[in-house]
């Protein structure tokens, strides 16, 4: 991994004005992260009036939209877990980030209202594995002194399906608490030790709002849009960091960029000061040998167009864009 530079700034391109090759109304489809939907149903929207690109996008997680970019059953898929170059070599794909996101636990907690409850990462592995079972527990007053914490039981909800949210999210857990890494490990699914499951941040987000005493995880802009309850996190400095615009730009910029085909970016827990700590981006896959080069064209000439523009939609929903020089070399690309 390095900095900002690398595969990003090499042999870049003046990209050109318009969107060429895209005639008319033109139709796209996309499946997967629900990490990224927000902004990709934003952009699709604003696309259709400004270039007449449609996009129907079908939110079903992470791993579902994988393997339909490598069945080609949509013009792209979308996952917040990148694929290994090997990967993307065998199924004959090409992988670029599109914007940055947070996630946050969000919490249903009788007393407690929003950023009032102050959390580690070592705290949410113990209690997603079953350590911690009681609101009460010492191990959660001892970060949260002054705060009434009521005594009822911890009730984690994590998603059911495959999820690049939860990909992200064990990451976290495995780097903040060992005993994590080495018994649940990562991954879009896992074998969860405790917890009920539920399908998509609208589940998760239905089974915390009914369910008193739990906890979830979700991305930041759905979490923010439903007004869930949210707890600050402790960042690497011993921050306690709300979430916000802010935290997540702090973390942004010390992100580090892989100078390989995966073209991935390491924001998780990140190092810069007043940083949130379970950051990501969100990646999409389009086919190297789309089987209809014009929807190819136009899948191309959709995110050219939302790197341009798109920029202020997607700060309004709390994502955080790429660089101007990520961005730069991205475009180079997709403009081949």
């Amino acid at each position: 991994m390095r900095a900002i530079g690398g595969w990003i700034g090499t042999g870049l391109v003046v990209l050109m004005a318009g969107y060429a090759g895209t005639a008319g109304a033109t139709a796209i489809t996309g499946a997967g992260s629900s990490f990224g939907a927000p902004i990709y149903g934003a952009w699709g929207e604003d696309a259709a009036k400004d270039v007449g690109i449609t996009l129907n996008y079908q939110t079903i997680g992470s791993g579902a939209g994988q393997n339909q970019a490598r069945a080609r059953t949509v013009d792209f898929g979308a996952s917040d877990a990148p694929m290994s170059a090997t990967a993307l070599h065998d199924a004959r794909l090409a992988q670029f980030p599109t914007v940055m996101g947070a996630i946050v636990p969000v919490i249903n907690l009788p007393g407690v209202g929003d950023n009032q409850l102050h959390l580690t990462g070592a705290l949410l592995a113990q209690v997603y594995d079953g350590e911690i079972t009681s609101w009460n527990d010492a191990r959660i007053a001892a970060v949260n002194p002054g705060l009434a914490l009521p005594d009822i039981p911890v009730a984690p909800v994590r998603r059911a399906d495959g999820s690049g949210t939860t990909f992200v999210f064990t990451t976290y857990l495995s780097q903040s608490w060992p005993q994590w890494q080495a018994q649940e490990g990562a991954g879009t699914s896992i074998q969860w030790p405790v917890g009920e499951g539920a399908r998509g941040n609208d589940g998760i987000a239905a089974a915390v709002r009914n369910t008193q005493g739990s906890i979830g995880y979700l991305e930041y802009a759905y979490a923010a849009g439903n007004h869930m309850v949210m707890a600050q996190m402790r960042n690497r400095h011993g921050e306690d960091v709300v979430a916000d615009h802010a935290s997540f730009e702090a973390a942004a910029r010390s992100a580090k960029w892989a100078d390989d085909a995966t073209r991935r970016v390491d924001v998780l827990d990140a190092a810069g000061a007043g940083a949130w700590p379970i950051m990501a981006a969100t990646y999409v896959l389009i086919p190297t040998d789309p089987t209809d080069p014009a929807q190819g064209r136009a899948v191309r000439d959709f995110f050219v167009w939302a790197f341009d523009r798109g920029d202020e939609t997607a700060r309004k929903l709390q994502y955080v864009p790429l660089p101007p020089e990520v961005k730069v070399g991205i475009e180079s690309f997709l403009k081949q």
